[in-house]
């Protein structure tokens, strides 16, 4: 299955009105129906099998009745019973290899189906998460996410291989079992089913609590996770602070919790299973000793005896094993609920569904670059709604022009390349790139129109050569190390021990700063955009790196539009224009000698970078 009926399966889930009942499982459909022809022949299967299981106690009864019923042991008579128990055996066996290949036909769909549904789950969800803009990631641990995406899902292939085939299949045994103990003896299945429904009403009582647990047990274990992978994310950090110890205590308790959250669960599923068992059997065993009384008595033969007491077992087997497939369907519930949220999540900023285009010309840096421009653009992040980062920012840029905005430690530098990506929206003015407003644009054409060397460089657990192919996947070898050159990146790949093709470790850990920086650089040199942002691209390097980088990256501007944050003057001062940036709001502009002869907060900026250097 593609991603887009993935994302087209996504968009249809609706958050159900009933949160954490077995209603939640509603919300599964969108990923069963593309399988109906699968479920029909798990389904042919599935009725086969049951069939055949529900012949077994008649054939059973036939047997007893006409094959050890017989009056004599010898002659004709034993010769007739012979027969007849060679036949019926011969029909046991036969009905067997019936149920044998109805079972694993049944085992084989319902299990592809239970893979098959886990993996188009995942994928979709995963498909949905990373199209959500940083304001989901704000509150939503990335752990947490992770723990959906494997141990909720393997809850619900639980549901859909295992439990849901089991649920049918004991369900038609119990319907059938149930129709031919009316038919074996009306008395005893009539008083058989008032006990029944007086011994399930506390059962289905105590389910509720099985269900609450379930989910509290699964936030236990993705809270644990989610505290596991912040800590292993920042190791150096943790062993810097020697807090190995202290975090090993932390996930130890949050591992506590969960276990004893998952103990409750357990307790409780233990008592439901015991009280469905001991009630049910308690019921059948009862009416099955007042059969018991009826053949002394001669109102029933042997077999119809033996036939009831067949098919009383299959009705309580099913009963039990329905009880037992409830406490799955309900853990997959919690389970189905916690996926559903994550499919529902709704990212503020979205593509809308008429988009304009980009002119031409900036499909690809071009000899003149991009226009952009600021109308009084206003903004607050949405966790801090009380607090504007942007205020009343107005910017005319002209294509192929070289901004350096520069202030002090949150004066919103950062901010204004976030807009710019689209990865939040202003709450008021507009943003335009070549007179087409970005919120007008589709979220991949904006961004592919724009290249960023970002101040935290990422890099990926692959070589070296993909994580500068990240910067633009089509682009062939030749072109990578070309930017890697470009990027004074190629002298240290090729000191690595494979060259481009060395694994660089998660999270880069095999570089050096600098050399993760460069990395960065070329990749945003391999994209070849209009539209340049550099947030601190310089601030890594050593003297010598920096020398080589920035000659690069004058290189890169020259017929691109280009800003850059730095708070190097060697980078400042080439800019065409200087933006000081103080509490969200521009305060001075000008070049580097202008803004020295203003006195104002660059001069006070520029004084204290020239004292320290």
């Amino acid at each position: 299955m593609n991603i887009k009926n993935l994302a087209n399966m996504s968009s249809s889930i609706k958050p159900e009105p009933a949160k954490g009942s077995i209603k939640t499982l509603i919300g599964l459909l969108p990923f069963l129906q593309p399988y109906k022809r699968q479920f029909l022949l798990a389904g042919l299967a599935l009725i086969v099998a049951a069939a055949a299981t529900l012949a077994i106690p008649y054939a059973f009864r036939q047997m007893i009745d006409l094959g050890f019923g017989s009056r004599g042991i010898g002659g004709a008579d034993a010769a007739a019973s012979t027969l007849h128990i060679d036949l019926y055996f011969l029909a046991l066996f036969g009905v067997a290899c019936i149920l044998g290949v109805a079972t694993a036909a049944r085992f084989y769909m319902v299990s592809w189906l239970g893979e098959r549904v886990t993996a188009d789950l995942r994928s979709a969800v995963y498909a949905h998460v990373v199209t959500q803009s940083p304001q989901f990631f704000e509150t939503t641990k990335t752990g947490e996410v992770l723990s959906r995406l494997t141990t909720d899902t393997t809850l619900i292939q639980t549901l859909v291989g295992t439990s849901i085939s089991m649920a049918l299949r004991n369900g038609l045994l119990f319907i059938g079992g149930m129709v031919m103990l009316f038919i074996t003896s009306v008395k005893l299945s009539s008083i058989i089913i008032v006990m029944l429904a007086a011994v399930v009403l506390p059962i289905v009582f105590y389910g509720r609590r099985v269900r609450k647990l379930s989910r509290e047990s699964q936030d236990r274990v993705a809270d644990a996770s989610a505290l596991a992978g912040e800590i292993l994310n920042a190791m150096p950090t943790v062993q810097a602070f020697t807090h190995e110890e202290i975090e090993a205590r932390r996930f130890g308790t949050s591992v506590e919790r969960a276990f004893h959250t998952a103990m409750q669960r357990i307790r409780a599923r233990s008592v439901l299973t015991m009280m469905a068992i001991l009630l049910v059997f308690g019921a059948i065993v009862f009416v099955l000793w007042l059969g018991a009384h009826a053949v002394v008595q001669g109102s029933m033969s042997g077999g119809q005896l033996g036939q009831f007491i067949l098919y009383a077992s299959l009705v309580a087997g099913s009963i039990g094993a329905l009880s037992e497939v409830l406490g799955d369907t309900q853990r997959a519930a919690g389970a189905t609920e916690r996926l559903l949220d994550l499919l529902a999540a709704q990212s503020p900023v979205q593509s809308v569904l008429l988009p304009e285009t980009l002119p031409a010309s900036l499909s690809s840096c071009t000899a003149n670059g991009a226009a952009l421009q600021l109308e009084d653009v206003v903004f607050h992040y949405p966790s801090r709604p009380d607090s504007n980062a942007l205020m009343h920012l107005s910017l005319d840029i002209k294509p192929g022009e070289t901004i350096a905005v520069v202030g002090p430690s949150g004066a919103g530098k950062t901010t204004l390349f976030q807009l710019l990506l689209r990865f939040y929206d202003p709450q008021q003015g507009r943003i335009t790139l070549d007179g087409v407003d970005i919120r007008f644009l589709t979220l991949s054409a904006l961004r592919s129109a724009i290249g960023i060397v970002p101040q935290d460089t990422v890099i990926f657990s692959e070589n070296a050569l993909e994580n500068i192919r990240f910067g633009r996947a089509d682009a062939s070898d030749d072109e990578v190390i070309a930017a890697a050159k470009m990027a004074a990146a190629h002298e240290f790949i090729e000191r690595l021990p494979q060259g481009y093709q060395s694994f660089l470790g998660e999270r880069g850990v095999r570089l050096s700063g600098g050399q993760r920086q460069r990395i960065a650089i070329a990749r945003a040199l391999l994209k070849n955009p209009p539209l340049l942002l550099l947030d601190e691209a310089t601030s890594a390097l050593d003297a010598e790196s920096e020398r080589l980088v920035q000659t690069a990256l004058e290189a890169a501007m020259v017929g691109r539009t280009t800003l850059v944050i730095a708070h190097r003057l060697a980078t400042v001062q080439r800019a065409d224009r200087i933006i000081v940036v103080e509490h969200g709001r521009i305060v001075e502009t000008g070049t580097h000698t202008e803004l020295i002869a203003q006195n104002g907060l660059y001069a006070s900026l520029a004084a204290l970078q020239f004292n320290t250097d």
